[in-house]
């Protein structure tokens, strides 16, 4: 759904919300999803998503009935989470009629779905799935291997944990692995393409995206490989950073030189340095540049993805701030 047709889309992240968030009682059960499935509202959400999700997993559905999309997604959804033998809870929110949890969420468009796990957000996808793909997201969330063969996650997560450590060649060789097993394993790819990115060929980063199926297209490390790519053509341009860092080091105060140094950590690819530095603004002074500090974070949680590790990291810390 594009913002263009979608009212929700423009609106949230484009003015900050004033809606003061307290939470308090919830709401009723909806008719036909026993105790698996119900409506929430602003004041409910604490009880029926954080304190629920501590027992197992709860999909929050973000919808509004004038969204078509919706009205396919929330059946779907609803068979699901029945199918489901009470593994995971389904929470729907109308944000039409309570906007504040998905517009301080940084939710920009809908159908929004957004797992919750142990009260934190973990997971989630936008747009109308099919029933197969549904599924699939909840066994995923339900099972944390997902079905998919043992000896493939552990390859994946030591490729995760050598990327994370810098060690790229290490990470690129492990995800080839992979990939030579499972040739179109959407991980894998967007793995590799990072890699590629990081040691400097763009364009064989490019050509390694451009063979995830199409079907894997939104997957949330997908995603964060194709803003990499597009961001490292904005490294040279944003200039140095050390000069802004000696700007804060004389004054932790200035807020221009900390968010100038957020987008180039961001266009570096030190995600959660840059939210960090969005957040410490909001904390000193949410007004600034008329809440600017927040908008950007939610374009970074876009660009980002939904799932993405360091999007759940800022999004959490962003709902302690919000809501504490």
């Amino acid at each position: 759904m594009s913002n263009t047709n979608n009212p929700f889309g423009s609106g949230y992240g484009a003015t900050p919300s004033t809606t003061t968030v307290s939470f308090g009682s919830s709401a009723q059960v909806s008719s036909g999803g026993g105790d698996l499935i119900k409506d929430t509202t602003t004041a409910g959400f604490s009880k029926d998503v954080i304190a629920e999700s501590k027992n197992q997993p709860v999909l929050v559905d973000f919808w509004a009935p004038w969204c078509g999309p919706c009205k396919q997604l929330t059946p779907i959804l609803e068979k699901a989470v029945n199918g489901s033998a009470g593994r995971v809870k389904l929470v729907k929110m109308n944000i039409d009629d309570h906007p504040a949890i998905a517009g301080q969420l940084g939710i920009q468009s809908i159908p929004a779905v957004i797992a919750f796990v142990d009260g934190k957000p973990v997971d989630g996808f936008m747009g109308a799935l099919p029933e197969s793909k549904v599924t699939e997201f909840i066994n995923r969330l339900a099972s944390p291997d997902g079905g998919r063969d043992e000896a493939v996650n552990s390859a994946l997560e030591a490729a995760r944990q050598a990327l994370d450590a810098g060690d790229f060649e290490q990470a690129g060789q492990i995800y080839s692995a992979v990939l030579a097993e499972i040739p179109d394993h959407a991980g894998g790819l967007a793995g590799l393409a990072t890699c590629l990115v990081e040691a400097g060929d763009v364009e064989a980063a490019r050509e390694t995206l451009d063979r995830v199926p199409d079907a894997a297209r939104s997957n949330a490390d997908v995603r964060a490989a194709e803003a990499r790519i597009a961001l490292a053509a904005q490294v040279a341009q944003l200039g140095d950073p050390k000069p802004l860092e000696a700007r804060l080091a004389a004054n932790p105060a200035d807020h221009q030189a900390r968010y100038d140094l957020a987008m180039i950590l961001n266009a570096q690819g030190r995600r959660d340095e840059a939210a960090d530095h969005l957040l410490a603004i909001m904390k000193a002074d949410r007004g600034w540049n008329d809440d600017g500090a927040r908008k950007q974070l939610l374009q970074f949680f876009d660009a980002w993805g939904a799932g993405d590790p360091s999007s759940l990291a800022a999004r959490r810390k962003l709902s302690s701030l919000l809501f504490s």
